[in-house]
Parts: C-alpha cells; structure tokens; sequence
C-alpha cells in the first residue's frame, strides 16, 4: 500500500501533538490530551469531518498545563482558574508563537502509532484561525488566550508543517467502537499480538450481535502495546501494567465510594472530580518512580 500525501498544513493532529511532546512529557497520551479537553482547558477546532486541529498556541496551552502539573503538582483546577482568570486591569491577547518541532522521541518507538499509519484517511483541508499578536507572559492567563469553540479570523499559515496524518479514533459522531479489522489496521497490530493481548485480558471485545467490537480503551492499549512489541518485549511483561492499574483502582475506590453513599445531587460530581484528581496525582506518582528508577540507566557509561 502507498502512503498517501496532503497540501502543507498549519496545524496537527491529536497523533502529531502527542509525537511532539512525548519527548518532554513522557505519561502523556491521547487519553490525557482528551481528557484535558473534557476538562475544558484545552478546546482545539473541529475539521468539518470531525478531527481535532492543534495550532501553536493550541500546543503551547497545552505544554503549560502539562508543565503546571509536572513542577508544581498542580491541580487541574487551579491550572484552569490560572488560565482562565487574566491579571486586573490587562488584556487577553492571541500569542504569536515559533513553529514548534517535532523531535523524534527517544527511547520505545512507534507508541504513537496513530500519527504513523500512513494509510488512514486525509484530513478535510479547512483553514480556520485567529490572528496573532504580541504576548505578556507576566501571567498564566496573559500567556494564552481562554479557551474557545470559534474563531472568525484566519490563523497565519505555515510552511514547515509536515502534512498532518489524522486520527480516527478522534472523528466526532463516529461510534468508539472498533471491529477487529478496524484495530488491527488502526494500531497496526498484527492478529497474533490482538489475540495475546486477548489473552492476558489486556483488551476486551464485547459481543454485539455476531461481531466482537473493542472500544477507545482497547484502541489505547493496542496503540502502546505495538510500541513495546517494537521494542521486543513479549505481550505478557505487559501483564503487570494491568495488575497494578487494577489495584490503583482499587485504592481510589476506598476513597471514593464514602463520597458516594452521600447520594446528594453533589456527590456524583465531587466523586468524579475526586477520581480525575487521584487518577492525575497517580499517574504523576508512577511516571516520578519510574523516572527516578531508570535514572542510573540513563546516567551509565
């Protein structure tokens, strides 16, 4: 099969931002990027088919949110308030921003493998932007313009940006859910590897009538399980991953369940917002242990 091409284009795909970033922010994923925008700190524009469009000050918003929590331990409430809230008597300026690379990641290849299947279909070339201007990065929220759903001016176009490969797990309006085919061809598993991820119960197909249909979650461990098959590892070392997200679940669950035997009209949210706050702080947790534990791997001779 022939890789296709496209016209240059001035923004990335979810696949492309998360390629862009692993680097610097090695926990991040296409699940945090979402959830970020669940949040509502980040809101990139929409192509007319549906996937997400990061220009740079789309890239740099979310670079300083990911910052926020990795120095300062931030929570993601606080980031959106810092964001949101301009210091008195200034004005929210659009930032003007350099072109932001795309260094190739070090260590584990291909995780990001929804930025690399040369073969899903092109993005709709819609152009849809806002104009720049200088920036005072006194504050957080002078550094970055709030988040919004519409713009009505064109951004400037960029002439170094690699043709942006979309991701078809973000089109809007398309079920999350995955044939066997759409997987396969999607993280570019091989059927070997699908069934011992099967296997190991690491991914989960739920029967609908006569076909298995997987859903995001599957998609997400197919993704990361190609890159540690690239890497040579066996599908069974990703056995322990699992064990220990079941008991970190477990865990969050003895703090979560007396919010919600309150059952009053808030406790639902303040459990949900309880269980992003955890989920964060443990994923934060876990990506420090395991920085400091390869450290004197990195630092040998």
């Amino acid at each position: 099969m022939t890789q296709r091409t496209s016209a240059e284009r001035p923004y990335l795909s979810i696949g492309e931002v998360l390629g862009l970033l692993l680097e610097e922010f090695p926990d991040i994923t296409i699940s945090k990027i979402r959830f970020l925008e669940s949040q509502g700190l980040i809101v990139p524009e929409r192509t007319a088919s549906g996937y997400r469009k990061f220009y740079d000050d789309d890239v740099e918003r979310l670079r300083y949110i990911l910052t926020e929590q990795k120095d300062k331990f931030l929570p993601l409430r606080v980031i959106k308030d810092r964001l949101d809230t301009p210091p008195a008597g200034t004005e929210r300026p659009e930032p003007q921003r350099p072109e932001p690379q795309r260094p190739e990641p070090r260590g584990i290849k291909n995780v990001v493998s929804a930025s690399e299947v040369a073969q899903r279909e092109e993005e709709s070339e819609e152009q849809a932007t806002a104009t720049d201007s200088p920036v005072t990065k006194t504050h957080p929220a002078s550094r970055f313009p709030k988040a919004v759903t519409t713009t009505s001016e064109p951004r400037a176009q960029s002439s170094t940006r690699r043709p942006a490969l979309p991701d078809p797990s973000d089109a809007v309006g398309r079920p999350a859910t995955y044939s066997r085919v759409e997987l396969l061809e999607l993280s570019g598993l091989d059927d070997a590897t699908l069934k011992d991820l099967e296997a190991f119960h690491l991914v989960t197909a739920r029967q609908v009538g006569t076909q298995g249909l997987f859903d995001e979650h599957d998609l997400a461990v197919a993704e990361v399980a190609r890159g540690f098959t690239d890497a040579g590892f066996d599908v069974r070392h990703l056995k322990s991953w699992k064990i220990s997200a079941e008991r970190e679940a477990g865990l969050f669950e003895q703090r979560v369940l007396p919010v919600l035997r309150r059952r009053s009209p808030e406790s639902r949210q303040e459990s949900n917002e309880l269980l992003d706050d955890l989920s964060d702080l443990g994923g934060r947790l876990r990506a420090i242990l395991v920085a400091r534990a390869v450290s004197p791997l990195r630092d040998s001779r």
